[in-house]
């Protein structure tokens, strides 16, 4: 009996170490919208009590740990502090391990603030040190962030445009520098503007083709090899209405951000990007606010001049990793990249313990030769990538509605991966 016991304890808590997202849920909970509670969810209770993971675990062993804990409702001053060991799968990495370490605190009258930092190394012999800042001033007037990353990050690379093939591979090893930081000013309810500072850097790149180097990549040579630096300015506009950005049932993200890397700020040449990241969430029953239509559009353009190869909008490169479901980071790429995304999720059981989702996406990015030394740009994108998928949610945290995300997805020409996240992929 008591291993029958035993054994579904390790059932249940195996999900809390599968990783593929957790440092975007932990941020998430100091959105820049209200994350203490959600209107659609406070007025609209269900008739069943809803359960947890945590709940499980605690009916199999109760009373004797796993207090819950639950960060939008975090008293102030009192910092909360978690060390987890995880254990993940992505196309890109293969098996990974990885120690996360996350701090939050709030402030008196401000949402809670996150440090998070990771360890990761995965069996493509990839290593990973991040730290993410999200740190709110006292009655939100002011907002800072910052993304630090120090990465050794061997990868597939498949050239440029929408015509590429995977049976043509070219491998590429490199260092990458990653240090951004902006400070936000609210101008309005739910509206932030501010400046910012963005460094990009990769060093020791090597490409290489059937053991042949590569100095250049479908006619690219800037960041093929040696070393490449983009840097400079951002001005960043955010509206934010979500009350709960962990997984909302409402509301929308709209985040305007243009660059412009200069060389007298150590860039390799002079060129504009604008990232345009806009998302929508309907509740589409009064009797079940969790199913929820998403929609995500994710567009980085480049408006003038020539980013560096590794610099260039590619797939699964948005902040999380999270774009391109059904495609392997890196699978496309370009001058220009659209994205769009649709999902629907909807609860399975009625304690909202399991739900489900099923989703479809559609990438393209530009065919033009960003390699000439022309600072002239037309946008002239190819064919869709399109992928559909379905997945599984498992309720991590009923308080702030934190799920597991385990999805399955299938892109064209066998494209296809498992992803796990937790969190929403947006």
């Amino acid at each position: 009996m008591y291993f029958w016991k035993l054994a579904k304890y390790v059932l249940m808590v195996i999900p809390l170490g599968l990783s593929g997202g957790l440092s975007q849920s932990i941020a998430q909970t100091a959105g820049t919208g209200s994350t203490q509670t959600d209107a659609t969810a406070s007025t609209d209770r269900p008739a069943v009590p809803e359960r947890d993971i945590l709940d499980l675990v605690r009916a199999v062993f109760p009373g004797r740990f796993l207090k819950e804990r639950d960060t939008t409702k975090l008293q102030a001053g009192r910092p909360l502090v978690w060390i987890i060991p995880q254990i993940g799968y992505t196309i890109q990495t293969s098996f990974q391990a990885q120690v996360l370490g996350n701090i939050a605190i709030r402030r008196a009258s401000a949402n809670v603030s996150t440090l998070v930092s990771s360890v990761i190394y995965t069996a493509n012999n990839q290593q990973l040190l991040t730290s993410t800042l999200n740190y709110w001033f006292p009655h939100n007037t002011w907002n800072l962030t910052s993304d630090l990353r120090v990465m050794h990050y061997p990868q597939a690379s498949y050239g440029l445009g929408m015509n590429t093939s995977t049976d043509h591979v070219i491998d590429m090893d490199y260092n990458y520098l990653r240090a951004h930081a902006t400070l936000l000013r609210r101008l309005a309810p739910n509206l932030y503007g501010g400046l910012g500072l963005q460094l990009d850097l990769h060093w020791n790149i090597r490409s290489w083709d059937a053991g042949h180097e590569q100095v250049s990549i479908s006619g690219y040579t800037n960041g093929i090899s040696g070393r490449s630096v983009s840097s400079g300015p951002i001005l960043n506009l955010l509206y934010d209405n979500r009350p709960n950005s962990i997984s909302p049932l409402g509301g929308e993200y709209i985040s305007v951000l243009f660059r412009d890397n200069v060389t007298w700020l150590g860039s390799d040449t002079h060129y504009q990007s604008l990232l345009l990241d806009l998302r929508k969430y309907v509740s589409v029953s009064n009797h079940k606010p969790e199913n929820v239509l998403a929609f995500w559009s994710y567009n980085a353009l480049t408006i003038n001049g020539n980013p560096p190869f590794l610099d260039l909008p590619a797939t699964a490169w948005d902040t999380y990793g999270n774009m391109g479901r059904g495609y392997i980071q890196g699978r496309y790429r370009g001058k220009d990249l659209l994205y769009a995304e649709t999902e629907f999720r909807f609860g399975i059981t009625a304690n909202r313990l399991l739900g489900g989702v099923v989703f479809a996406n559609s990438q393209t990015v530009s065919n033009t030769n960003p390699g000439t030394a022309s600072t002239e740009h037309k946008l002239q994108f190819g064919r869709m990538a399109p992928a559909t998928g379905l997945g599984l949610r498992f309720r991590m945290n009923k308080l702030s509605r934190t799920n597991l995300a385990l999805d399955y997805s299938l892109g064209t020409h066998g494209s296809r991966g498992i992803y796990f996240n937790l969190g929403e992929v947006f």
